[in-house]
């Protein structure tokens, strides 16, 4: 039997979306390696791991779907993990958020998706009402990088945006996009169409944005201990500078007081044994001099 053409773009569609899967293993490796999610998102993964739950779901309703069980299956698997250690090492506001939004949309709302596409939806709309629910979680899952693409624009750095995942959505969306135009099927076709727009816009702010200096980096050179130090450094040279200059002026002022008038001088030169002298003399003592000074001077000036 030959094989179609559908079916060899549906192997290379699955290896590239399992790539795809598999891009945030560096990024979870250091998550683990520093314990701590840092800034990167939980969402994405969320979203994902709905995404393909929902088309392996898709998958086994669809006649001829074992490539689409194939791919979502592995798939789900790992964003399962990446749930499960984004909410061990992520902060505990972040824990919160992100468990909440794993449990309303991966137990409560894939629950009830299965629950009422088996027990209460008629055997001929099933597929078309999974179909329905898996474009559109699937175009959520390609719109969900957005808000990292705002936080790289605003940072001006691709630190948090891995560029390898940007990359292999782009391919992904392209191969998908293929596919679903073979085999005609809508589902596919309009969301993967999405994702390979929206990839391109990735790639293009990745490209924009890879050589910048992210502001935070910036701010750290401003204040390293280098630049500290380099300032503290000129601060001290000004300051032993102003000590120069004053004291060349206190000796420039010496030297003007050698030209004195000699009494002036004279006083200068008795102050000193006058201060050791009343220094050495008790309170009592103190105060006689200090009267007898006193009537001495008037005594001169009644001369």
């Amino acid at each position: 039997m030959a094989v179609s053409s559908s079916f060899i773009v549906g192997l290379i569609g699955n290896f590239i979306s399992i790539l795809v899967f598999a891009s945030p293993i560096k990024t979870f490796c250091r998550v683990v390696k520093k314990k701590s999610t840092e800034n990167f998102k939980g969402i994405p993964y969320v979203t994902t791991l709905l995404c393909t739950s929902l088309w392996t779901f898709y998958g086994f309703l669809k006649p001829d779907g074992i490539l689409i069980i194939t791919v979502n299956a592995a798939g789900a698997t790992l964003q399962l993990i990446y749930v499960t250690l984004f909410l061990i090492y992520a902060p505990k506001d972040k824990k919160i958020e992100i468990g909440k939004l794993a449990a309303i949309l991966n137990a409560g709302f894939l629950g009830f998706v299965l629950a009422s596409t088996l027990l209460a939806i008629r055997e001929d709309i099933k597929l078309t009402f999974v179909g329905f629910l898996c474009a559109a979680v699937t175009i959520g899952m390609y719109t969900a990088p957005l808000s990292i693409m705002g936080m790289v624009i605003k940072m001006k750095s691709v630190e948090y945006m891995p560029f390898w995942l940007s990359f292999f959505l782009l391919l992904n969306g392209g191969v998908w996009s293929i596919y679903a135009v073979l085999v005609k099927d809508f589902f596919i076709g309009v969301p993967n169409a999405i994702g390979f727009i929206l990839g391109s816009g990735q790639l293009v702010i990745y490209l924009m944005y890879r050589n910048k200096t992210p502001r935070s980096t910036a701010t750290k050179e401003e204040e390293s201990p280098d630049t500290l130090v380099k300032e503290r450094g000129v601060e001290m040279q000004m300051q032993e500078n102003g000590e120069d200059e004053e004291n060349n002026l206190n000796d420039r002022n010496l030297e003007k007081g050698q030209s004195l008038p000699k009494p002036f001088k004279t006083r200068l030169n008795v102050l000193p044994q006058k201060i050791v002298k009343a220094l050495s003399l008790n309170a009592n003592e103190l105060q006689s001099s200090w009267a007898f000074a006193d009537d001495l001077e008037n005594a001169k000036n009644r001369h």
